[in-house]
């Protein structure tokens, strides 16, 4: 195994790639809008080296793919590249240009660890297998994935093993976080449109309202999970939009939405809540004209014990704090999906700051100190793995 000295980046590289990670985070693009990121994801590992730069996988996706000479396993890093659709609030001189957009889970940052992954491939390619550099579209929506595992240009590079991480806000600036099986929890939001007869607010017996369904299911659908601590029960339904009628006082509505969104920590669990869900819906709704749609769909991201342990070896070799735990992250992550698709995938998180604001909050920066610890991280999984030429 080549030992950390070897591994470590350059003061130059370090530089240059907080460069592009404050670039990055100017410009973010949302889920399925990531062009622009992709081709500056490209002509960035172009430069760095790789043997082949693919683009256009499951949208916007780019994979850089590395050879060894020995025949050996596929290793694949993953990273994401959207931003979010919220407005940043920051003072920083980097701050996003473009209005409505921010990168404000650190996706910029997850890039910049794998780019700099590929500046150590090009200098100590595997000695065995390949590794592939994923940069995959559209994460958080979770529609990224399973767009790259169905394009048929993915076939050719299905790998036996699949790491990511993500930056995780409240723990120690590089701290190795660790689950048990479950990393992320299964989630996806539920969208209930109801449609029934307006008619004059004088006379709402003359139509057909659906607040009094509406009211019901505000009630009933919360009930289907009431989060608190984590458990292997873990089961947690929010109620985050309803519309009623028109904003007038002259008419009795003909229409409602609601939306919730369902999470729980296993997709049993999940497949019980959606179940549980639609009929509440029947059962509240039976004279109104009804239509329910998923979206946002995440199945449960679950550590692979082989990839969990190479993770564990990988963090007490560089000496990181490490934290193992018991049960998984609340917030979901489309990454689980290689796992389902035949890799031995597994997720780690690396502690952003005890004091650092919350992923999603308007004012969230990516800490560009974690930019080498996330590479050396990755660096040493794959050395493991594949062994990495001096």
């Amino acid at each position: 195994m080549l030992d950390t000295a070897v591994k470590a980046l350059t003061d130059e590289q370090l530089e240059e790639l907080m460069k592009v990670r404050q670039t990055l985070h100017m410009s973010p693009e949302a889920s399925g809008e990531e062009e622009q990121t992709a081709r500056f994801v490209v002509k960035l590992l172009e430069q760095i080296g790789a043997d082949r730069v693919v683009s256009g996988i499951g949208g916007f996706g780019v994979i850089a793919e590395y050879q060894g000479v020995a025949d050996g396993p596929t290793v694949m890093i993953r990273c994401e590249l959207d931003g979010l659709p919220i407005e940043e609030i920051s003072e920083v001189p980097y701050r996003s240009q473009i209005p409505g957009r921010g990168h404000l889970c650190g996706h910029d940052g997850h890039m910049v660890m794998v780019l700099g992954v590929a500046h150590m491939l090009a200098k100590h390619p595997p000695k065995k297998g390949r590794v592939l550099l994923m940069f995959q579209p559209a994460e958080e929506t979770g529609a990224g994935a399973p767009a790259v595992i169905a394009d048929p240009k993915f076939a050719e590079f299905r790998p036996d093993f699949a790491f990511s991480l993500h930056n995780l806000p409240g723990r120690p600036l590089g701290e190795v976080s660790i689950c048990r099986e479950y990393a992320n929890c299964a989630s996806r939001g539920m969208q209930i449109n109801l449609r029934g007869k307006s008619s004059h607010a004088a006379a709402p017996e003359d139509g057909l309202s659906p607040a009094t369904a509406m009211a019901t299911l505000m009630g009933e659908l919360a009930a289907l999970g009431s989060g608190g601590e984590m458990n292997d029960q873990f089961a947690l339904s929010t109620l985050t939009h309803a519309r009623l009628g028109e904003p007038t006082f002259g008419i009795a509505p003909g229409f409602a939405e609601l939306r919730v969104t369902l999470r729980s920590i296993s997709d049993a669990l999940m497949d019980d809540m959606v179940a549980r869900a639609e009929q509440a819906v029947a059962s509240a709704t039976k004279e109104l004209e009804v239509s329910i749609s998923w979206h946002d769909i995440f199945l449960a991201c679950v550590n692979h014990p082989e990839s969990r342990d190479h993770i564990i070896k990988a963090a007490r070799h560089n000496g990181a704090a490490l934290k193992e735990l018991d049960f998984p992250m609340r917030w979901s992550e489309d990454f689980g999906r290689f796992g389902l698709d035949g890799a031995k995938s597994a997720m780690f998180f690396l502690g952003s700051g005890e004091n650092q604001p919350q992923l999603h909050n308007p004012d969230y920066d990516f800490p560009d100190e974690l930019i080498p610890i996330g590479t050396t991280m990755f660096t040493t999984l794959i050395d493991q793995l594949l062994g990495l030429n001096d």
